[in-house]
């Protein structure tokens, strides 16, 4: 019922771009000799976490140190009632026995 839509994110376009072949072609030995798989320009990382961006971490963030200073206020205010409640009973007894 209240769950967010987020918008699709947009496919990125693969464009071809034709090249053109040098005659001479130099060959360079490879600084190692592991196969490494080309890099893509808009590869999205996958995993449940994908959809995590800076701003939800911010937002968490944020809410997380509202409700920690949340508790902090409600367990200042619980310790000062109990302290004027003992106050208040000390002073009670003490008219009573006199």
């Amino acid at each position: 019922m209240l769950r967010p839509k987020y918008p699709e994110a947009p496919t990125p376009s693969i464009v071809h771009v034709p090249t053109a072949v040098p005659t001479a072609q130099h060959s360079h030995a490879p600084a190692c000799s592991c196969q490494h798989a080309p890099a893509l320009a808009f590869a999205r990382p996958a995993g449940p976490l994908s959809g995590i961006n800076a701003g939800t971490v911010g937002a968490v963030v944020t809410v997380g140190i509202v409700l920690t200073a949340l508790l902090a206020a409600v367990a200042v205010t619980a310790i000062s009632v109990a302290v004027a409640a003992v106050v208040m009973r000390s002073l009670l007894t003490s008219q009573r026995r006199r």
